[in-house]
């Protein structure tokens, strides 16, 4: 398994004036170490992967130029394969033997529930960014994981509910048969019913999936106004091809629960325009997520994902705790970042729940026509921002045990 090593040196002027100030007696072995695990070369690679491991290494070193921390940074990276063995294993290794604090991305909800049930074990922080089942902060959020991004209540408030109210009231469900695509199912369900509509059924597809033709068929024969995509990645890029091979589309209509700007990039806007999605970051919402995407876009030649966008953000602001905090002790680290409000490109007075939810504000888009496409990557009308407390699942619903009833 390949793996990346970077090491930021910082000069450490303050040891010079004061030894027992010297953070690095707090910082356990001298270093705070960063581990990026994600899909380096499957299905989720495109919206996380590589990319995220850039967003990680901007995170750094504009942290280390802008705060100017007097402890030693490092990044090690490695690629997850979307199993949740192989996950568990390498974060054992990190935590064990190469002295890793956090562990950032974890794409793929098996991954990311593994590798939590480790950290909680070693008492080392997660920053989930990449999966997206309720769960994570829901019956199994642990005391040191934190869910950045987006998850599937958000995905189904937005979309679900966009999707029902420009009239699409029966629902068939064409979802990936793992705890991710179970968990968005039944989050987009919820809302259909909740709002008068009615789910026809579902069939659950192997994850990957390269073939998509016998689903396709039975959403078709159901005679669902529209087919909910309860996958992600090249499965939902697959599925939105096929549907459009066999003259699925645009009788019936599709809803990506869960999709991406690479998505969208790869299939076209023609194949694409008019569909709704909820998404956590927009390159092109205001200047400040233009400046950083730009700087992306100079090294990665894609523009970001919301997941590559929150694990830079999840980073930055678990950095700045640790400068604050004065040590990387997992607890006091933790106080220290629920204690503050996120505020960057990404996200505006963030705030981290008990539950590990990262609450911030979501935006409902829709896909524009391509002749509405002014220049490259620009792909999405914003129809409504989504205030975090109506986007994510209210404390008052959950089953977390580390919430106070």
């Amino acid at each position: 398994m390949k793996q990346k090593l970077m090491s930021v040196l910082v000069a450490a002027g303050l040891l010079a004036v004061n030894p027992a100030l010297s953070a690095q007696q707090k910082i356990s072995d001298g270093v705070v170490k960063i581990g990026v695990l994600t899909d380096m070369s499957g299905t989720y690679s495109d919206l996380a992967g590589p990319g995220s491991l850039l967003a990680v290494e901007m995170a750094v070193k504009d942290f280390v130029a802008k705060e100017k921390p007097n402890f030693k940074v490092e990044i090690v990276s490695a690629d997850h394969q979307n199993k949740g063995d192989i996950s568990a294993n390498k974060a054992r290794e990190w935590f064990d033997r190469d002295q890793v604090d956090v562990i950032v991305d974890l794409v793929t909800t098996s991954t990311a529930l593994a590798v939590m049930k480790v950290a909680k074990e070693k008492n080392k922080i997660t920053l989930v960014s990449g999966a997206a089942s309720t769960p994570i902060t829901n019956e199994q959020c642990t005391d040191t994981n934190v869910h950045w991004t987006y998850d599937t209540y958000a995905l189904a408030v937005g979309t679900g509910r966009a999707v029902v109210e420009q009239g699409g009231k029966t629902w068939f469900f064409l979802t990936a048969d793992y705890a991710f695509g179970h968990s968005l199912e039944r989050d987009t369900a919820a809302i259909v019913e909740k709002m008068g509509g009615k789910v026809l059924g579902s069939v659950r597809h192997p994850f990957p999936a390269q073939d998509f033709s016998s689903f396709l068929l039975r959403a078709q024969a159901s005679g669902a106004q529209v087919i909910g995509l309860a996958n992600a990645g090249n499965d939902t890029i697959n599925a939105i091809k096929q549907a459009a091979e066999f003259g699925i589309t645009p009788k019936q209509t599709l809803a990506g629960l869960l999709m991406f700007i690479s998505d969208v990039h790869t299939l076209g806007l023609k194949a694409t325009q008019g569909m709704y999605l909820t998404t956590g970051f927009y390159w092109d919402y205001n200047d400040e997520t233009r400046a950083w995407s730009r700087r992306f876009f100079e090294a990665r030649k894609r523009m970001p994902t919301m997941v590559q966008a929150g694990d830079y953000s999840a980073v930055y602001h678990y950095l700045k705790a640790v400068k604050a905090a004065g040590t990387d002790d997992t607890m006091t680290v933790m106080a220290k970042m629920k204690a503050t409000p996120v505020n960057d490109f990404f996200a505006k007075n963030g705030k981290i729940r008990d539950d590990g939810r990262m609450v911030h504000d979501m935006y409902l888009a829709q896909v524009k026509k391509p002749e509405e496409s002014k220049y490259p990557w620009d792909y999405y009308h914003i129809r409504k921002v989504i205030p975090g407390d109506q986007a994510f699942m209210p404390l008052s619903e959950s089953k977390c045990p580390l919430v106070k009833k």
